[in-house]
Parts: structure tokens; sequence; C-alpha cells
């Protein structure tokens, strides 16, 4: 009776990982795979982090100028649509911003830092409001310490401008692929337990 039960456990254990993992299931092999080269590329940016804000910064111009250049097209195929003007303006500045980015990366790159210190000194001082309004809290304490590193990211950010322009936001998108890419090893492989 008791290993009916363990059974029946296990097999809607099963069904709610399918339910849960859905398409992802399916194609356990590409996620494993695009796990590891998401984390071969991440390991690569950590090693390399100046080469890596380079290249970054060249493929979001090149991001830029494809975007330009396709709402243009669009906007031409588009005759008696009111907004036609708006949209090719629109084009011009996605592709000036995207050779800006090719021809001047550097300042590009000192450009996405100041962005990034502000996105940390923002992101801290909101969230150390919400842990002053919620004080009354328990957990208010990790939203201070949250805002804290927030905060103290900033200052790094910032203490370390220009020069840190040059390897940070390399830096970054490597932690972010590592990140990305352990996350889809680990979903890859629970859903190659299920097919299992």
């Amino acid at each position: 009776m008791s290993e009916n039960n363990t059974d029946l456990s296990a097999t809607q254990l099963m069904a709610i990982r399918s339910a849960v993992l859905g398409a992802a299931a399916k194609v356990p092999g590409a996620l494993i795979g695009m796990g590891i080269l998401f984390i071969v590329l991440g390991m690569i940016g950590v090693a390399g982090q100046t080469l890596f804000s380079f290249v970054s910064i060249n493929i979001v111009g090149a991001f830029l100028i494809l975007a330009g250049a396709l709402q243009a097209s669009h906007a031409m195929k588009s005759q008696g649509w009111r907004s036609v003007g708006i949209q090719m303006v629109l084009a011009v500045m996605y592709i000036v911003a995207g050779l800006f980015i090719w021809l001047f990366p550097i300042p590009a790159l000192e450009v996405i830092t100041l962005w990034l210190a502000a996105i940390f000194f923002v992101t801290g001082g909101l969230r150390l409001l919400s842990a002053f309004q919620h004080r009354h809290f328990q957990e208010w304490f990790w939203l201070v310490l949250s805002s804290a590193i927030s905060i103290l990211m900033g200052v790094l950010i910032m203490n370390g401008y220009p020069q840190s322009s040059l390897w940070l936001p390399g830096l970054l998108i490597a932690i972010e692929l590592l990140l990305q890419g352990w996350s889809l090893l680990f979903l890859g492989l629970a859903a190659r337990s299920i097919t299992k």
C-alpha cells in the first residue's frame, strides 16, 4: 500500500515537473548545450573583460544599425501611415547611434558605465525608501542591506570612472552569461530527468 503511494507521488512529481517545464522538457539537450555555451562565453568574458566590453558594444552598435534599417524599410513600405515621418526620424536616430558606437566605442562605454552607476544609485535609493516604509516588519533589514549594496556598487563604479568603463560592462555581461548558463544547464538537466 505504501509502495503504491510512493509510486503515485513520484508520478505526480513527474507530472508537476512536466507542467512547470512545459516545452523545455521536450528539448533537454538543447538547453544543456546552450547552458554550457553561455557558461563558456561567460568565463571567456570574465578572463578578458576589456575585450568583452568592446565586442559587446560593437554588437549593440550592429543591432542598432540593423534595427534602424528595418524600421526605415518598414516605414517606406507603409505609405498612408500617419507616423511615417516619425518612424523615419527614429530609424535615422538608431542608425546614427549605432554608427557613433562603432566609431567611438570608448565614449559609448563611458556612457553605458554612467548609466549603470545611475541605475545602482536609483535602485538603492528606492530600496532604502521601501525599507523605511516597511520598517515595522522584521525583514526590513534585508531591504536596507540590499539598498546599501546597490549604493556601494554605484560608488565603486564612480570611484574607478572613467577607467572602469573599459572593463565593467564586459564583466557584468560575462556574469549575466554565467548566471543564465547555469540556469539553462540546471533546467536542461531537470528536463532530461523527466524524459528518462
